[in-house]
């Protein structure tokens, strides 16, 4: 009796099962990579366009006002940026110049200082703070999970407002 051996060609199952989990892998690896681009992608265009509206806005702002007396600057504003950007907002607040009280700094000096010259200071930055008007215009991009704001701050001067210290005239 001669039996002949028969050499059967193919995969088997074993072989195939590994291919598949092989390419499985690579698929399942190549799409979290492509998921994290995308989501990185997607975070820069959202800044991209936060900053770039908030640009648009503070040149709105600054065109509106330049020249113009302060007391026409409304103290707080805030809309959307309509259809085209229906996830964006702004919000404006302005309020008057603060500036620090210096009367503790110059009176810490070696000697201190005169009670004049405190009473001067503080006039000067009294007028100063009626002279110029500080502007913040803050951009949010409302998502479900977070939402994102960017500010920008500028400041407008009066420069017609007389700065009326004692000794200066009228």
């Amino acid at each position: 009796m001669n039996k002949t051996l028969t050499h059967k060609s193919g995969f088997s199952l074993l072989e195939v099962l590994l291919a598949m989990v092989l390419l499985s892998t690579a698929l399942v690896l190549l799409s979290e990579s492509w998921s994290a681009a995308f989501n990185r992608v997607k975070k820069t265009q959202v800044r991209f366009e936060l900053a770039s509206l908030l640009e648009r806005k503070m040149d709105d702002y600054v065109r509106q006002y330049k020249g113009k007396p302060l007391d026409q600057i409304q103290e707080e504003e805030s809309d959307d940026f309509g259809d085209n950007y229906p996830q964006y907002s702004w919000k404006m607040n302005s309020k008057k110049m603060e500036f620090p009280d210096l009367a503790s700094t110059l009176s810490a000096r070696d000697g201190g200082v005169d009670q004049m010259t405190l009473q001067i200071v503080k006039q000067l930055t009294d007028q100063l703070s009626k002279c110029i008007k500080e502007v913040k215009v803050t951009v949010t991009y409302k998502h479900p999970k977070k939402s994102i704001s960017v500010s920008a701050t500028t400041y407008f001067v009066d420069y017609d407002k007389p700065i009326g210290l004692p000794g200066t005239g009228p």
